[in-house]
């Protein structure tokens, strides 16, 4: 996993925007707070890749469509991340869509990738289901 210190803006821009990693998506990845939205559990699933945790992919994504291995391309730096839509994933609703722009750069080059995601409470926790995605480089 890339370190970062949780003083450090969160990978995810903060929620709310310029929070700390370690008060934002840090408690999720560890374990300690559930997501309470749609939106944050992207949020911090965004912040997992940027950190290298493929561990935290693999147990946000709904057992129904997640594939057998979460590995990520060592690669890829993922910079920045923007929200572009949401509908529903709030307190009491059962599914979420969140739309977002991811930006990376690899070998100097910079790109980004574009996804509407679907989620879906189970259990009591968000989780990921699936996305149509671009690229929009």
């Amino acid at each position: 996993m890339i370190p970062r210190r949780t003083s450090d803006t969160c990978p995810c821009g903060g929620l709310p925007t310029g929070a700390v990693l370690g008060d934002c998506c840090l408690p999720l990845l560890e374990g300690t707070r559930a997501a309470d939205t749609a939106e944050a559990l992207m949020r911090s699933r965004f912040t997992a890749c940027a950190l290298g945790n493929a561990d935290y992919l693999f147990r946000t994504w709904h057992p129904r469509t997640r594939p057998a291995d979460t590995q990520l391309d060592a690669e890829v730096e993922w910079t920045s991340l923007d929200i572009l839509d949401t509908v529903d994933g709030g307190a009491g609703d059962k599914t979420g869509i969140v739309e977002f722009a991811a930006h990376y750069r690899v070998g100097g080059e910079t790109g980004t990738m574009r996804e509407r995601s679907s989620f879906a409470v189970r259990a009591g926790r968000w989780f990921y289901v699936d996305g149509e995605h671009e690229s929009a480089d």
